[in-house]
């Protein structure tokens, strides 16, 4: 029987810090992510990892101090993956805004750059938590302004930059919340559409064929 870990002494504890792991951080946060994906924030729980994992609750203690300080680990590598790649690709030095706006495009194809799924999560636990609720709508503003930015470099007014954001944003978070089935494509022909739409210009055929170009390459590796 596994003693509560308040009742471990110091000095086993740091034995159980020190001591020889069975899987890596970084495992517990990837089974965390995939229940907070699957089932929701309230069955991320450290025995329901440890479970899956196979290990004893003296692994997590390992790594993380508290169930707290491994939701705060969930919250980093969500911004990690999605904003700070989000906004990356909004700070791509392009030739036109079609082609800068088509660099966006690449996260929306591409789960490595933008993890769609761990968004959406992310919002439902944020219905439940103010805490959580603000961090989401901080977020939500550093990349409409991210997005805002890309269109003034444009010569875009600001009141525009910022619709065309807005519009730009709001759109996709939609589209993946509605949750459609949309072949890839698909999803290429209406591309030149939805730049033009998007930026009130026509992409060109090589920046058209670039985006092509990468969402094979994402869909052969």
């Amino acid at each position: 029987m596994l003693l509560p870990m308040d009742s471990i002494p110091p000095q086993d504890m740091t034995r159980i810090r020190k001591g020889n792991i069975k899987v890596l951080r970084e495992d517990w946060i990837r089974v965390a992510s995939d229940l907070l994906i699957s089932k929701g924030i309230d069955h991320v729980k450290i025995q329901n990892i440890g479970k899956k994992l196979n290990v004893s609750r003296s692994s997590f203690y390992g790594y993380f101090n508290d169930q707290n300080d491994l939701h705060n680990a969930l919250l980093d590598e969500w911004h990690n993956r999605n904003t700070v790649n989000l906004i990356a690709e909004t700070t791509t030095v392009c030739a036109t805004i079609t082609e800068a706006v088509l660099r966006v495009f690449r996260c929306a194809v591409n789960s490595a750059r933008f993890d769609i799924p761990m968004d959406f999560a992310i919002r439902d636990w944020a219905r439940k938590s103010p805490v959580i609720a603000r961090r989401v709508i901080a977020s939500d503003t550093n990349r409409i302004n991210a997005l805002t930015a890309m269109f003034e470099r444009y010569g875009y007014s600001l009141m525009e930059a910022e619709t065309r954001a807005r519009v730009i944003y709001f759109m996709q978070t939609g589209y993946n919340d509605a949750v459609i089935k949309e072949d890839m494509i698909k999803r290429l022909t209406l591309t030149p559409y939805y730049v033009q739409i998007f930026t009130g210009q026509t992409a060109s055929q090589s920046e058209l064929d670039a985006f092509t170009d990468y969402v094979a390459s994402v869909n052969n590796s």
